[in-house]
């Protein structure tokens, strides 16, 4: 295996911790449950419907390796459920976090006497406890159980699209599918409730008759009356059992309580002069919210962001090595200071003094993430850097107000054309700007966008110069770099000082490109990756090789000696079917 490869391996196992496989679980079993809940809704054509669709359920469910998967699953998400609810130390984030755990721990409660009657009997006597079975029981036979059953569909089907919800929300596809996700989450579970009560209708009315009676309510199918009562035994004492082990955790929460007192406490300081004394064991995050201490969290101390990063003051040898999750986050935002550590995985056992990195006063841990894009939001862009060359020397032979006015129509002129191409200014940087593209737009668009906008730029100073011919001794010459990559999107900055940006290996490569136009002698540098990505032809630019700062591997980029070649390249003449 390649080096790259094996550290490519090597950051993917450090960005899984416990939440990550929970979610993984979590996603098999919501899986399962549209299946379930699909195969409910045809319920409304007909019982043979149902039948039919219970069948390709079933063959898929329990083909081997997807039953072991899934069956794993159901034990992993549901150990992990319980370890949540003994870990987790502070339940004041926000009220529909704590229901997400009530609700999940609810789920196996209500479930047990179905999975006993129907896989446990079927795995110990061999019953084919199938729709009209268990139609019968829920609606003729035994009409009190109808009313858990249905209400652990709702929890179940809810717990799952909280859990999506937390796991979809910062994405950037997030907001243009959530109307159409929350169509799915009301008509699913509609149609399939209404399904099981059109079902239990035409069983109602079925089992009237004697010889429908006899086919599907023989011995084979639902057992005799002491298979019946050694299953009820068994259900009782699963259903004890669950209850003790619930009952446990929550003796074993309170005596880690009475032990952390016991074991001294600590004292946190801000560096804002608030200080709080809490038990050792809690993290920073968790005693922030303990003592209504404001601390920006737009995960929700979830190890999914970085929002929550503090600076320790002082001594750092004595804190506890970061956790391979804490460490990959901390990788992934490129911080390699020891004293710069996340405060919902930062656990001390000794006074600390530190300081937030980011202000509290627009993303705290229970505060409602309404607009993820402006506090946070990793998605894909394009970056375009754009630098006017010579502008120092310009400076040095004309006066202030000249030279301000010649670098602001250079950015005027610029900026029109990153507009008109569907992209965004976004930073001035003296005579330079970095313009985003893609923040309305697919990857292919705006790599697309960004290589049109790039070939107005040369338009736009070729006419700039013109009209500036008779007061420059030479033309105004400028440098691009484009590149396109995830980043994290969101605004930066301090109080009433914010501004929008992005942050990432993406935005640093696409400023390093354009650093590089001036070694090569041309006006742009784009990355291979925007070439495959705008589909053009292979063909299209001359190819090379070349060395950026702060990579392992050279990088493959495509070099335009004059921007306004690209109109053509940009516009379809040598674009490749997708």
């Amino acid at each position: 295996m390649a080096p790259s490869a094996r550290q490519q391996l090597r950051e993917f196992f450090r960005g899984i911790g416990l939440r990550q496989v929970r979610l993984a679980c979590g996603t098999i079993l919501f899986a399962y449950l549209v299946s379930h809940f699909l195969n409910h809704a045809l319920g409304n054509i007909s019982l043979d419907a149902l039948a039919w669709g219970v069948e390709w359920h079933t063959a898929f469910w329990q083909f081997p390796p997807i039953a072991f998967i899934f069956y794993g699953a159901c034990l992993v998400h549901s150990g992990l459920g319980i370890w949540a609810l003994y870990q987790r130390r502070q339940f004041g984030w926000k009220a529909i976090e704590p229901l997400q755990l009530l609700l999940g721990l609810s789920i196996p409660f209500l479930i047990i006497a179905h999975i006993v009657g129907v896989r446990l009997s079927h795995t110990l006597y061999g019953h084919e406890k199938l729709y009209p079975q268990e139609l019968y029981i829920f609606f003729v036979g035994a009409r009190q159980r109808l009313w858990p059953m249905l209400a652990v569909l709702v929890i179940a089907w809810v717990h799952g699209c909280i859990g999506l919800y937390f796991w979809l929300r910062m994405r950037s596809f997030f907001k243009r599918a959530a109307p159409f996700l929350l169509a799915a989450a009301v008509l699913i579970p509609t149609l399939a409730l209404l399904g099981v009560y059109q079902g239990g209708r035409t069983v109602i009315a079925d089992s009237t008759d004697p010889a429908w009676r006899h086919d599907n309510l023989s011995a084979q199918h639902v057992g005799t009356l002491e298979q019946a009562d050694m299953l009820d035994r068994i259900t009782s004492g699963m259903t004890i059992g669950y209850v003790g082990l619930l009952a446990l955790v929550l003796l074993a929460r309170g005596g880690r309580a009475i032990l952390e007192r016991r074991g001294g406490m600590i004292s946190l300081s801000y560096g804002n002069g608030r200080t709080v004394r809490v038990p050792k064991g809690l993290s920073v995050l968790e005693a922030s919210l303990r003592h209504n201490v404001p601390h920006a969290s737009v995960c929700g101390g979830r190890a999914r962001c970085s929002t929550c990063r503090i600076r320790i003051i002082g001594d750092c040898s004595m804190l506890p090595e970061p956790s391979p999750r804490e460490a990959f986050v901390l990788g992934r935002v490129g911080s390699t200071d020891p004293s710069v550590r996340l405060a919902c995985q930062l656990k001390p056992t000794t006074d600390l003094s530190f300081f937030q990195l980011f202000t509290p006063h627009t993303m705290s841990a229970n505060a409602h993430a309404s607009n993820p894009t402006r506090i946070g939001q990793e998605r894909y862009l394009v970056s375009l850097f754009v630098d006017m060359r010579g502008s120092t020397q310009l400076a040095e032979t004309r006066l202030p107000f000249d030279t301000v006015f010649i670098v602001n129509r250079f950015l005027s002129a610029v900026s029109q054309a990153v507009i008109e191409n569907g992209g965004q200014p976004n930073q001035f940087v003296g005579d330079g700007m970095l313009a985003l593209f893609g923040l309305a737009s697919s990857r292919q668009q705006a790599c697309r966008q960004a290589l049109r906008a790039a070939a107005q730029i040369g338009k736009n100073i070729e006419e700039l110069n013109e009209f500036l011919s008779h007061d420059l001794p030479e033309p105004i010459r400028f440098g691009i770099g484009i590149h396109g990559g995830e980043v994290i999107v969101g605004d930066i900055g301090y109080r009433d000082h914010m501004v929008f940006t992005a942050l990432g290996d993406a935005v640093n490569v696409a400023a390093r490109l354009q650093d590089m136009t001036k070694l090569l002698g041309c006006e742009a540098i784009f990355s291979e990756e925007v070439r495959i990505t705008a589909g053009l032809a292979a063909d299209a630019l001359p190819q090379q090789e070349v060395a950026i700062r702060g990579r392992n591997e050279p990088m493959t980029v495509r070099t335009v000696d004059d921007t306004r070649t690209l109109s053509a390249v940009a516009s379809g003449d040598q674009v490749v079917a997708a």
